[in-house]
């Protein structure tokens, strides 16, 4: 195995025989994915709710569409005025849907962050260092692969209090012990190959081959667990809003909107559905994306 710095050689030779165009191995995982439709499709998904967040506060202003109430509009269906329709409060629901895609676009990003570096630095130490010391680290991963995450996190929170950093943090740290594992099965197959050896004899320490060689070479199914890791964490964010633990009101959170909506179902279905189909829609389009980021970085499979 070569480390992933290294170019992948396209082709052979050509009808001069002279040797083929040397491509970089991202440059290679860019094409595949560039012929996978349906990764393409929820990665234009994806980028379609990032721009929206991005834009909340020149479409809709905050305080004025997402936040100020206005009672006499509350509960009026899709309209040319308010496209989606409005809540219990009279607020906008896209506007709201919008500014909510931010909280859940940070959350799901910081939280995956927090897993793979804890989670990725204790699977890499596990791995390379073997023996006692990874008995120990795996040993507490099991532990608290024993709890439901969800359990875990709601625990976490109602501990620290109901805040977006204490969220991210409890989802965060509910999330290590799939990275930790995935991250030392990866540097279990690695830790042996020609050049780690090859940089253990001209004299490197541990840090900097874990750091160097190892964790680069370990990055793929990271990267593509960390995809759908934010699908799962946006899912937790929502959860744990819907039961009163998330984003607290007024603050628009997309679980808190699906909660708030809930007993006006019958009357007014467009304050659950729309919140609904934003969560669905963001999760499938992650999911579409980390498949086809897991067939492009899958060296076995030839497109």
């Amino acid at each position: 195995m070569k480390d992933l710095k290294d170019n992948v050689i396209v082709g052979t030779l050509n009808g001069n025989g002279k040797k083929t165009k040397k491509r970089s191995l991202w440059a290679e995982v860019v094409r595949r994915m560039a012929k996978n439709k349906m990764a393409m499709l929820g990665l234009a998904i994806l980028l379609t709710i990032i721009l929206l967040a991005i834009f909340a506060e020149v479409i809709a202003p905050y305080e004025e569409v997402a936040i100020k109430q206005n009672l006499s509009n509350r509960l009026q269906g899709p309209s040319r005025g308010n496209w989606l329709g409005t809540d219990e409060f009279g607020r906008d629901i896209f506007a709201r849907l919008i500014h909510g895609a931010r909280v859940s676009l940070q959350v799901g990003i910081v939280a995956v962050g927090i897993a793979i570096f804890i989670g990725g630095s204790l699977g890499a130490i596990a791995g390379y260092y073997g023996g006692r010391i990874d008995n120990f680290i795996m040993r507490a991963m099991d532990i608290f692969l024993a709890i439901p995450s969800i359990l875990l996190a709601i625990a976490i929170v109602s501990a620290l209090g109901s805040s977006l950093f204490n969220l991210m943090l409890a989802i965060g740290i509910s999330s290590v012990p799939s990275y930790a594992r995935i991250v030392r099965a990866s540097v279990l197959s690695i830790r042996e190959q020609e050049f780690v050896e090859a940089a253990k004899a001209i004299g490197a320490n541990d840090f900097k081959i874990i750091s160097k060689h190892i964790i680069p070479n370990a990055l793929a199914p990271v990267i593509v667990q960390g995809t759908l890791g934010v699908a799962g964490a946006i899912l937790s964010t929502a959860g744990l809003s819907f039961i009163g633990l998330g984003i607290q009101e007024p603050a628009p959170e997309w679980g808190a909107m699906l909660a708030g909506g809930r007993a006006y179902l019958r009357d007014a279905w467009h304050v659950t559905t729309f919140p609904g189909l934003t969560i669905m829609i963001t999760i499938l389009a992650l999911n579409l994306l980390g498949d086809g980021l897991r067939d492009a970085l899958d060296p076995k499979l030839k497109q």
